[in-house]
């Protein structure tokens, strides 16, 4: 008996495919999950010794809010302890904190800022 000869390359091979790569293959990709970033409240909160016309003005330097509204949330911080400045991501509201109760400082004001997990 002779040993069998080397299949022709052009030859099919089993289920009909002709070579390597051949045929369909299903190909499936996976999308990235994205998610919205973690918010976070910027909030002031009253004392005794901070005027009212320095909250209007870090208001509206830090929070870019009109004269009125400034004036809005600094009343309800005299009056309720703790108003909302504005809600942003982690490291907007935290540059903004940062920026607040460096001003205050500077100014010698007692005025704290803080931020919450919305």
């Amino acid at each position: 008996m002779a040993a069998s000869a080397p299949r022709a390359a052009k030859e099919p091979r089993k289920g009909g495919d002709v070579g390597p790569g051949a045929g369909t293959a299903l190909v499936t990709r996976t999308r990235p999950q994205t998610r919205k970033p973690n918010m976070y409240r910027v909030l002031l909160l009253n004392d005794d010794y901070t005027t009212q016309e320095f909250v209007v003005i870090v208001l509206r330097k830090y929070f870019n809010k009109s004269v009125e509204e400034a004036t809005r949330i600094m009343l309800h911080v005299h009056n309720h302890g703790v108003g909302e400045c504005g809600v942003y991501t982690y490291e907007v509201a935290e540059t903004k904190v940062t920026q607040v109760m460096d001003f205050a400082r500077k100014h010698q004001h007692p005025l704290q800022c803080i931020m919450e997990k919305k």
